[in-house]
């Protein structure tokens, strides 16, 4: 399946020369395989190297070329579901600790990003998300209510503090802090180079064909031989499912833009990433170098859009919400693109072993906030693969 089409950015940013290009002959055994060389691969193997296991990544294409060089670079412990609907859905212990997981896990990729032999780009900015209609108010109030009442780093601003601080009028608008927005493509690289140092073999271009289950190993075939391992981790993204069903998880597609860079952004406080109520929803960003990327539009088809012409139609559209937020700012579009997401029905991960199979796990981060659930779930991996006990396994798990 096509997960991407159009042009995008965030290779650009990146000298190929510096690209990451595993090559190494196949060992005998490893302690664990990562399918997948995206960000949830390349997070897991960052944090089980840690624990001084011995990891190999395998991607049918070249690392970080599928869903992850597409990523829009947000990071926010808010949730496509609020807080007060996830309390309203789990209850409040679990939905209050998966919120925390989410913010803890922010703070997580901040500090990975500090121990990487190349900058990522990862910046802290704060969050506003706006009411975009007047029927949203009570909603967005409830849910400063909530996170307040739990301890999140959070404010509220009334229609006339809105108009204060943006050059846009909105109803309302809840601010969270401690969020962060990254390079995606750089942070990947960068863990992967890092992970390399580490003795993390890379096999790009290498295809997993079948995986069996032994009592001792799983063995998995591939396109280049046949790689022995105690654990493999299924990171795949949106692509083909890594199992017989889609566990409760729709993929759809959303589309993207990133103008050119602009000389003063003085106008949007503090460069803050912007989101709204309604859903599908609007988001914002700027970049390292000054420009702004607006992703949206999301649409119910799984494959990456293969019309250019739609791509354009698409990106003028977004164009056109992000002049009716900024009009007095002078903006082109330098880059426009579509691709393949995946929502959970339930609005959490699919993180965890197999119901069935005990050597086999899954590190899948549907949703807005992939890159928080991949770090989050990394670290429910390691303990599960470790056998220590891990209560936080229980919210992600598989067969919920």
């Amino acid at each position: 399946m096509d997960l991407h089409n159009g042009n995008l950015f965030w290779p650009t940013t990146l000298n190929p020369d510096k690209r990451i290009r595993g090559k190494r002959d196949l060992d005998q055994h490893y302690d664990v395989v990562i399918v997948g060389g995206g960000m949830s691969g390349a997070l897991a193997a960052y944090t089980l190297v840690q624990e001084g296991l011995h990891i190999a990544i395998v991607d049918k294409r070249e690392m970080a070329a599928g869903s992850s060089s597409a990523n829009t670079g947000l990071l926010q412990f808010s949730n496509d579901i609020m807080l007060h609907e996830l309390i309203d859905q789990i209850g409040e212990q679990k939905a209050v600790q998966f919120y925390k997981l989410c913010r803890n896990a922010v703070d997580q990729l901040d500090k990975v990003s500090k121990t990487l032999p190349r900058d990522p780009d990862l910046i802290r900015r704060k969050s506003i998300c706006y009411a975009s209609s007047k029927e949203d108010v009570p909603k967005l109030r409830k849910e400063y209510e909530a996170l307040a009442k739990h301890g999140f780093p959070v404010d509220y601003w009334t229609e006339e503090e809105v108009a204060a601080h943006m050059p846009f009028k909105k109803h309302a608008a809840l601010i969270t802090y401690e969020d962060a927005e990254v390079n995606p493509y750089r942070f990947i690289h960068g863990i992967l180079e890092y992970a390399e140092q580490k003795n993390v073999h890379l096999f790009e271009r290498t295809e997993s064909i079948e995986v069996e289950e032994h009592e001792d190993h799983v063995t998995l075939h591939t396109s280049k031989g046949t790689l022995s391992a105690s654990h493999v981790i299924f990171a795949t993204g949106y692509d083909s499912p890594p199992i017989d069903e889609k566990i409760g998880a729709d993929i759809n597609r959303s589309y993207a833009i990133a103008t050119e860079p602009i000389e003063d952004l003085s106008s949007w406080e503090d460069k803050a990433m912007i989101w709204e109520t309604k859903r599908p929803y609007l988001y914002l960003r700027t970049t390292a170098d000054n420009r702004i990327i607006a992703g949206g539009l999301d649409e119910d088809k799984a494959e990456a859009p293969q019309s250019e012409e739609w791509i354009a139609n698409r990106a003028n559209r977004l164009l056109h919400e992000l002049r009716k937020l900024f009009p007095e700012l002078p903006l082109k579009i330098a880059y426009a693109w579509g691709a393949s997401f995946g929502e959970s029905l339930d609005n959490l991960p699919f993180i965890g072993r197999h119901p069935h199979k005990k050597r086999q796990y899954y590190l899948l981060g549907y949703g807005g906030n992939g890159t928080v659930y991949s770090m989050l779930g990394s670290h429910i991996l390691k303990d599960l693969i470790l056998n220590k006990p891990n209560e936080d396994a229980e919210l992600v798990k598989l067969d919920r």
